[in-house]
C-alpha cells in the first residue's frame, strides 16, 4: 500500500450527514448497523431513489452497502477508517422493494490497516454481492454516539 497522507477527520461531528449510515441525510440509505461481538449487520429496502436499469438497485448502491458495512466492523472495533482498496463480486440483481440483510466482519487487525469482508443478500439467504477490503486505519474514534451501536 502506498504512503497515505497525514488525516484529519472530524469525528467530534459525527456521522449525521454520512450518505451510508447519517440519519439526517435527506438523500442517504440511513443504515442502521448492529454489532453482535463479531459482526455489523444491517437491513435495507431500496426504493426507486437508489434503481439503475428500471426495477433493479444501481450496482453503485450495492457497493456502497458492501463499503458501509466493511467500515462498520472497523469502527465496531473503535477505528476510524478510510477504505483503501475494495474488491467486490455482484452475483445477481436486487429488485427495487426487496429487502436485503447486509452483513461485515473483520478478518485481519493491525495497528494501521484493518481487512473485513461483506455480504449483501436477500432476507431468505440469496446471496446478491460479497466484497473485500482494506482499510487505513486512522485514529481511535471520539464520537461516543456512533449511530446503531446497539449489541444484540
Amino acid at each position: 500500500m502506498t504512503t497515505w497522507p497525514q488525516l484529519l477527520i472530524d469525528t467530534d461531528r459525527g456521522y449525521s450527514q454520512c450518505f451510508g449510515c447519517g440519519q439526517d441525510n435527506p438523500i442517504g440509505l440511513k443504515l442502521s448497523f448492529q454489532w453482535n461481538g463479531k459482526t455489523a449487520k444491517a437491513e435495507f429496502t431500496p426504493t426507486k431513489y437508489y434503481q439503475g436499469w428500471s426495477g433493479l438497485v444501481h450496482g453503485g448502491i450495492i457497493i456502497c452497502l458492501l463499503d458501509e458495512a466493511m467500515s462498520w466492523a472497523v469502527l465496531f472495533e473503535d477505528m476510524h477508517c478510510i477504505t483503501a482498496k475494495m474488491q467486490v463480486n455482484l452475483r445477481r440483481p436486487a429488485s427495487i422493494n426487496e429487502s436485503l440483510v447486509i452483513t461485515s466482519s473483520i478478518t485481519r487487525k493491525a495497528r494501521k490497516v484493518a481487512e473485513t469482508r461483506a455480504t449483501v443478500a436477500l432476507r431468505g439467504g440469496t446471496l446478491i454481492a460479497e466484497g473485500t477490503a482494506k482499510h487505513f486505519v486512522t485514529n481511535s474514534p471520539k464520537v461516543t454516539d456512533k449511530p446503531g451501536n446497539e449489541a444484540q
